[in-house]
């Protein structure tokens, strides 16, 4: 742990609560005040960003602890914007739904400037797992 600088944990906890204070101006007033039940998707993916920056209040005390937290968001979106939103993007056929959501997952572009990678390679990558029995 000693080996990240004390502004990249500062970094990390600015990240986390940068998804904190996005999520509870745009999620959580919806999650609190939803009136009519929402269709099958929609609930899904509210409750399960309602969760995330739920998470993310643990990331301010534990930065290094939560990076998987970051990861999966890295990975879900850049793998959205990639499979989904890009062929769209090419083939001109964006539609003003997936236009939003595509603008929300942009802000994934960020993330790889304060994940301390050389720690993230150390110890999900290098590191030896954990036994199995």
């Amino acid at each position: 742990m000693n080996e990240i600088s004390l502004i990249r944990l500062y970094l990390l906890r600015a990240l986390y609560l940068l998804i904190i204070v996005g999520l509870g101006i745009v999620v959580w007033p919806g999650i609190i005040h939803h009136e009519k039940p929402w269709e099958l998707m929609e609930g899904v993916v509210q409750c399960m960003l309602a969760a995330f920056s739920a998470l993310s209040v643990l990331g301010l005390l534990y930065p290094l602890q939560m990076l998987p937290l970051l990861l999966w968001e890295l990975a879900w979106k850049s793998i959205w914007l990639i499979i989904v939103a890009l062929p769209l993007w090419y083939s001109g056929q964006m539609d003003e739904s997936t236009w939003s959501t595509a603008s929300s997952c942009l802000i994934v572009v960020i993330f790889p400037f304060f994940i301390p990678w050389r720690f993230v390679f150390t110890h999900y990558v290098k590191k030896r797992a954990d036994r199995w029995h």
